[in-house]
């Protein structure tokens, strides 16, 4: 963005205490992030940013929101006072797209979001001009910071949308006014809070709030909670998935080590994805809806699809210290997310005498069912399949219960939360060179501290 402060002073109703011709052409909450022309925009969380004007000042800020009524207002840059900070930069941001106005396409669901977002991106960048979120900045914060990073010339903005609570994809949906929403899948993603995965199917149904009047509503067609709330929908829909009644169905799926392929019901071409699992197979076939949206040919769309690069730690493959395969998806977790991950790596061959090897970490957010969700993922591991399981966290310590029954002892490795060094020398220990191992858990279990120590 490049913008003069008197624009963004009128954009978001408030006056500019100093030079308001100074040109605005970044904005940032982390004062380490900010850069010289940059707009500071201090939020509340755990600390309060407006704490750190001084290093945003040191670090280049040219300018910062401040809270009316907030101490120590600075007086070396300039200042635009308002209510609130996070509205301000909400409002700036609406502003900003309306003024590059390109097309938009929103992404959510309970998983599949970040995938589901690199490879429509990807797709669209064959013909367009595309603004795509950035790792996974998809809330109230970053929905907005990420209007704000794109170019002028942009034409396309993908962008994922999360929410763990019911209303906040109803307000950024009122933020953007999508031209395109998609619905990946609906699992138990912070079932914790909404209760069931109807009032998540509710929740993510709110993306299509504000979907525009000629717009379009992909969704995954193969879920009846989805299929239930689109008929009340009526713009344009499209589904996606692995039945015959949906509009793009897969055929001929099949996953290798470090790819799958499948091809679809109206179409000879084969497609390929850097990645394994029907999960990712049924998330490429939204972006293949989202490119035929947008006019592209398959041709197009199967190029892009094979070449897309994944955000880190979403099903990435990395090589272990030994020689061993790694396959890490650290970065969330829930019980549907869990059961794709697996039933994928248990496909995969490996040599005789080699092991597939699983190491889960809790899944936070399940509420009062977590107990019951944990010990339920015992069906989907069978020793034959996965060899050596590995469990961490405290509430791992019910599916490690479950698995007394179909596991060996020494197959069958609990650790609680505070003993992940225990862990990472067990492991460390017990992998052979022609293993292969898959690490899954909540991004707050910080397995991507086992996945640097096995590297």
């Amino acid at each position: 963005m490049k913008m003069q402060l008197a624009e963004i002073a009128k954009a978001i109703n408030s006056k500019c205490e100093g030079n308001d011709q100074t040109v605005i052409t970044s904005v940032a909450f982390d004062s380490r992030k900010i850069a010289a022309g940059g707009l500071f925009v201090p939020l509340k969380g755990d600390r309060d940013g407006h704490d750190f004007i001084n290093s945003a000042i040191s670090n280049g800020a040219s300018a910062t929101l401040w809270q009316k009524g907030h101490p120590n207002k600075p007086d070396s840059i300039a200042v635009l006072e308002v209510d609130d900070p996070l509205t301000s930069m909400q409002q700036l941001a609406q502003y900003y797209l309306n003024k590059v106005n390109p097309t938009v396409v929103g992404i959510t669901g309970s998983n599949g979001k970040t995938t589901t977002k690199d490879m429509t991106a990807a797709v669209l960048a064959k013909r367009f001009n595309v603004h795509k979120t950035d790792a996974n900045f998809n809330n109230e914060i970053g929905v907005p910071m990420t209007i704000l990073d794109m170019k002028p010339n942009t034409e396309i903005l993908v962008l994922e949308m999360g929410m763990d609570h019911a209303g906040q994809l109803h307000q950024l949906s009122e933020l953007t006014h999508p031209d395109v929403t998609v619905i990946t899948m609906i699992g138990e993603a912070h079932i914790e809070f909404l209760g069931s995965r109807a009032a998540i199917a509710d929740a993510k149904m709110e993306i299509t709030d504000f979907l525009r009047e000629d717009g379009e509503l992909i969704y995954n067609g193969d879920e009846p909670l989805l299929r239930e709330r689109a008929t009340k929908i009526v713009q344009n829909k499209v589904t996606f998935g692995f039945a015959k009644n949906d509009t793009v169905y897969a055929t001929g799926y099949r996953s290798y080590k470090h790819h799958a392929t499948f091809t679809i019901d109206n179409s000879d071409h084969k497609f390929t994805i850097p990645m394994i699992g029907k999960h990712n197979v049924s998330n490429a076939l939204s972006a293949l809806c989202v490119g035929r949206h947008f006019g592209e040919s398959d041709e197009e769309i199967a190029t892009a699809l094979e070449k897309f690069t994944p955000t880190a730690d979403r099903m990435e493959w990395e090589k272990g210290d030994v020689g061993e395969d790694i396959m890490s998806d650290v970065y969330n977790s829930n019980p549907t997310a869990v059961r794709a991950v697996i039933t994928s790596f248990g496909q995969i061959q490996v040599p005789a005498g080699s092991r597939r090897i699983a190491v889960l970490g809790d899944m936070l957010e399940l509420g009062h069912r977590s107990a019951d969700l944990h010990a339920g993922l015992a069906d989907c591991l069978e020793p034959q399949v996965i060899n050596e399981v590995y469990l961490y966290g405290t509430e791992m310590a019910h599916l490690a219960a479950a698995l007394k029954e179909s596991y060996q002892p020494k197959n069958l490795h609990y650790y609680p939360q505070d003993q992940m060094q225990r862990l990472i020398a067990d492991l460390k220990n017990d992998i052979k060179p022609n293993d292969i191992v898959v690490l899954k858990g909540s991004h707050g279990m910080h397995l991507e501290k086992v996945v640097e120590r096995l590297r």
